[in-house]
């Protein structure tokens, strides 16, 4: 066996190690303890794209949404055609929805929509977008993602309950 191919070995089992375990871990609700083990399979092999899926989601829900933001634009120019790197991405660029800034907001947006271009039934993703247009002030544009989020999945009672309180008091504000 060549010199290379024994180096590979070990560092292919380390990345399988790390991938498979982070993965097990996000998919239990850990995301904390993911993204570290998800860092050291993507720092091993940065092309592999369910890594760096997994590695921005283990981002985005431990809020270290600027983290994610380069994976996954650098994953939209080599699968364009991702739905998830898409959504992923509008989630990592809008951050903390209070916090979001016009632009952050405008770029989730596109993102978002971008998702939504590729897969129309995509989970989610019409209702996050309303989200967005409910917190910028925005009611009609709200209302229709809403709606669309409801032709999507018509048991969504979150987006029942928003469309309801958008079109019965006119008031767009957030409520708890």
């Amino acid at each position: 066996m060549s010199e290379t191919k024994k180096k590979h070995k070990p560092a292919q089992s380390q990345f399988e190690a790390y991938f498979r375990r982070g993965t097990e871990l996000l998919h239990e609700g850990k995301a904390a303890q993911a993204a570290p083990l998800l860092q050291k399979a993507y720092d091993l092999q940065p092309d592999h794209v369910d890594t760096a899926v997994n590695l921005s989601g283990a981002y985005i829900l431990t809020n270290k949404f600027r983290q994610a933001v380069p994976i996954l634009e650098a994953l939209t120019t080599r699968y364009p055609d991702n739905p998830a790197i898409w959504t992923n991405l509008g989630a990592a660029y809008l951050g903390n929805p209070i916090l979001a800034e016009d632009a952050d907001q405008r770029k989730a947006i596109a993102a978002f929509e971008q998702a939504l271009a590729l897969d129309p039934i995509a989970p989610n993703v019409a209702y996050n977008i309303g989200l967005v247009y409910r917190d910028r002030r925005e009611q009609e544009q709200a209302i229709v993602w809403f709606q669309r989020a409801l032709q999507v999945n018509p048991d969504d009672r979150h987006a029942q309950r928003l469309l309801s309180q958008l079109s019965q008091s006119g008031d767009p504000t957030p409520s708890q």
